[in-house]
């Protein structure tokens, strides 16, 4: 049998050392991080720590006040070789210990669900419990409290009506490490009332008459509430007759009738007509006047070219620079807006909606002979 020295001393080289160190390196090689949720198996405890296996290099510890509120030692929850979800409390300490909560676990669970909530953009219910600076306080359904500003409310009067009942709340921001959940329930009633906008739009077809009431006045048209949706009647739309501002014919408040002539759901845009649910007037004036009559008029607008003139109600015809220049010289004083005029129709053509104008029968002739 050989023989060996009493005393043996083993020499390990330093890449041996490494290499065993990086095993231990890879099997415990675990991100226990803050908030998270690790499984665990109970190896024992005493009157103050539970001791877990969790896979770490050494076992965590959680505290006998870490139970669940229903129990008061670990006997009562805990046994011992049996897997248990823990939250990690604490991470890593010097001595690479965790320290866990069972507690927890459940307000872990509620947060996690509230992240994927937030991934995805769900409604969540919650009870307003009570009004603080900025904002009010929200009791939601999983135990956890949310805090949403008043420029998220629908409107910042009254919040104090508003404590005790359930809303619907759409998440902003989720922080579990801060305890931080930011709430909006305009959100909510902005996407509501985009999907009755769609929903109304689907509904709305070209040639629909409705009534609507105006909303907004503006130098380019009037904006009517359809009902949810909100149509432009355009200036040149709103009568056969010239239109300065919106003003002049409408207010706000007022319930007009329109017709839908056109809808871009694309653009959730409506375009609307007045005049088109009018008699228009050019047909009437086709079988009312003809070339070479005399009528009366109002001049309503003047250009360099000429004069406007209404001579029927809707339709206005031209009377040309030239026309005003004699006119002026002749009687000694200058035309204005409002002022009315005899004048003669020298062209018609009211198929082309075009009417010229004179002072005189001789400019009828005029007219022709230069045809």
């Amino acid at each position: 049998m050989p023989s060996f020295p009493h005393h043996l001393t083993l020499t390990v080289s330093e890449d041996s050392k490494r290499a065993f160190e990086a095993l231990l390196e890879g099997k415990y090689n675990y991100a226990f991080g803050r908030g998270e949720i690790v499984s665990g198996t109970v190896v024992s405890w005493d009157s103050n720590y539970a001791y877990v296996d969790v896979g770490a290099k050494t076992n965590a510890l959680l505290p006998v006040k870490e139970l669940t509120e229903r129990a008061t030692a670990f006997s009562d929850e805990l046994e011992v070789g049996k897997d248990y979800d823990f939250y990690i409390l604490r991470e890593e300490d010097d001595e690479s210990q965790l320290t866990l909560s069972l507690r927890r676990v459940q307000q872990a669970y509620a947060w996690k669900q509230l992240a994927t909530k937030l991934d995805t953009d769900e409604l969540i219910e919650g009870t307003v419990s009570s009004v603080v600076k900025g904002g009010l306080l929200i009791e939601l359904e999983s135990g956890l409290r949310g805090f949403v500003p008043s420029s998220h409310m629908r409107s910042r009067n009254n919040l104090e009506s508003l404590v005790g009942q359930s809303m619907p709340f759409k998440l902003l921001s989720v922080d579990a490490l801060r305890n931080n959940i930011i709430l909006s329930h305009r959100k909510v009633l902005a996407e509501q009332q985009q999907e009755e906008r769609k929903e109304l739009f689907s509904n709305l077809k070209t040639g629909e008459v409705l009534e609507g009431k105006v909303v907004r006045l503006t130098s380019f048209g009037a904006f009517i509430d359809l009902g949810g949706v909100d149509g432009l009647l355009p200036l040149s739309q709103m009568s056969w007759r010239w239109v300065e501002h919106p003003s002049d014919l409408l207010a706000i408040g007022e319930t007009v009738k329109v017709e839908v002539i056109g809808v871009d759901e694309e653009r959730q845009r409506v375009s609307l007509s007045a005049k088109s649910l009018m008699k228009d007037p050019w047909e009437e004036v086709a079988e009312l006047m003809v070339e070479g009559q005399q009528v009366e008029g109002k001049i309503m607008r003047l250009k360099q070219f000429g004069a406007f003139v209404e001579i029927h109600p809707g339709v206005e015809a031209l009377l040309p620079a030239r026309e005003l220049q004699n006119y002026e010289e002749a009687e000694g004083k200058h035309v204005e807006v409002g002022m009315l005029l005899n004048t003669f129709i020298v062209k018609f053509q009211p198929e082309e909606r075009r009417i010229s104008l004179g002072f005189s029968e001789a400019s009828v002739a005029e007219e022709h002979v230069e045809v």
